[in-house]
């Protein structure tokens, strides 16, 4: 007798409780998810891509997160999406740090041509993803 008293009760106070519940996280839960995944996927390329004679794997990042990002902003995307998406997982998944540090290891063994080639093409290649991206969403029919 006591359970199904238990139920009923649990059944009628049930969508009060569900109403009282807030689903939207906070930024910073959502920033740390985008994190994960983004940190996730950085790993997951670099396995792919590592060499010893160019970091592959930083230039793709920093294209494809730039392009990623973009899009998001020029779509308009909220800013639960921009925490989770850009701030998060492509601030994980880009990396500025190792970019800078690749660049001048590449100048310090030598390989000055590949240094240079390294900065401007993480920074052109970056910048044209951009544009990409806002040619992408600006030919999407509104």
């Amino acid at each position: 007798m006591v359970l199904p008293a238990l139920v009923g009760n649990l059944l009628v106070t049930l969508p009060a409780l569900v109403e009282s519940v807030t689903l939207e996280p906070e930024p910073a839960h959502l920033v740390g998810v985008g994190g994960a995944i983004g940190a996730v996927l950085r790993h997951g390329v670099f396995l792919a891509l590592s060499s010893d004679r160019f970091p592959w794997p930083t230039l793709v990042v920093n294209v494809i997160g730039s392009f990623v990002f973009a899009v998001a902003i020029f779509a308009g995307a909220g800013e639960s999406t921009i925490q989770l998406l850009g701030i998060g997982a492509c601030g994980a998944f880009t990396t500025f740090s190792s970019f800078s540090v690749e660049t001048v290891q590449l100048y310090e063994r030598g390989d000055r041509l590949l240094a240079v080639a390294n900065a401007c093409g993480n920074l052109l290649l970056s910048i044209v993803a951009i544009g990409l991206a806002w040619l992408a969403v600006s030919a999407i029919p509104v």
